[in-house]
Parts: C-alpha cells; sequence; structure tokens
C-alpha cells in the first residue's frame, strides 16, 4: 500500500453506524454504557490523493464535523484535523501513517473532560466499499487504551465504480 495515497479509499459518500461509549472514559463494559447512531459522510482528496476532507454528519444528534487529513512527504506521514460544529474549534492532530497490510494507526494528544489524554485513531478493514474507524483514548501515557467509539463505514451504492464502468 502506497501510504501517500492511503485516504483514496474514502472518496465518496458513506452511511456510516456510530457506536459510542456514553461517556469517553469509563472502561466499565454492557451494552447499557454505548449508544448506536447514524451518520452519512461525504468524502474528497486532492493534491493528488495527499489531502483528504469529509464531512460528516449525525442527523439524530443534531451535530456535524469536519475532518481535514494531510500528508507529509518528508516524515511520510499523515496529520489528521478534526473541527466539530459544536464548538467551532480545530482540535489537536493525531499523526501517523498506513501500514503494509493497509491499517492505519494515527496518534496525538488532547484533552476530554478536563482530563489530558493520549489519542489514537486506527482505520482498518478498508475495502472497495466498507471500512472500520475506532476511537481510543489513554490516560495512562498510552500504557493502556479504551476504545470510545467505532465507525462501520459502508459506501453508498451510487458511488461504487466497477472495472467495467471505467473501460
Amino acid at each position: 500500500m502506497d501510504n501517500s495515497t492511503g485516504f483514496d479509499f474514502l472518496t465518496g459518500t458513506y452511511d456510516v453506524v456510530n457506536r459510542w461509549r456514553k461517556d469517553f472514559l469509563d472502561p466499565a463494559e454492557g451494552d447499557d454504557r454505548w449508544e448506536t447512531f447514524p451518520g452519512v459522510t461525504r468524502a474528497s482528496t486532492h493534491f493528488d490523493g495527499r489531502a483528504s476532507f469529509d464531512e460528516i454528519e449525525f442527523p439524530t444528534r443534531g451535530f456535524a464535523g469536519l475532518t481535514l487529513r494531510l500528508y507529509d512527504p518528508a516524515a511520510d506521514a499523515w496529520s489528521l484535523y478534526w473541527a466539530s460544529k459544536r464548538t467551532g474549534t480545530l482540535f489537536p492532530p493525531v499523526t501517523g501513517r498506513f501500514q503494509p497490510d493497509g491499517t492505519g494507526v494515527f496518534h496525538g494528544d488532547d484533552e476530554h473532560g478536563g482530563r489530558k489524554v493520549k489519542v489514537r485513531f486506527v482505520w482498518s478493514q478498508i475495502t472497495e466499499t466498507t471500512a472500520h474507524w475506532e476511537q481510543a483514548f489513554s490516560v495512562n501515557e498510552g500504557r493502556t487504551w479504551l476504545t470510545n467509539w467505532h465507525m462501520h463505514v459502508t459506501r453508498r451504492s451510487s458511488d461504487v465504480v466497477s472495472t467495467t464502468d471505467a473501460e
């Protein structure tokens, strides 16, 4: 996999099934600790695949967000920047790269509920029509991680281009 164009897979419109912890830092298990809700994301690539942008809407939650992803060729790494409609602010970036198996792992520093946290994003299970994203926080400098948000994305069928269509 070419890390420099790692987010090419995300171009298009996707339906998103979100599952997040009601409290991002609560390690207790059980279905009552999680909420599931829909989303829709529209993504595009720029700079010959070395920049990626998407807007995601959460219609049942009444908010939206934007992600800007930029590839740094000198570092062979991506920086991912998230902005929320709720706050109107740009969160600190997570940085990282795609591994040869296609999994993307990105780390950064942030704050949640007044506590400093390490943040990890993982993109995995990437196919032509689906992918999985997850977010995890660590409050102990990365010794342990608590996964607190999953997104299962599925490309809308109208956005799928088959190889016979492209010929």
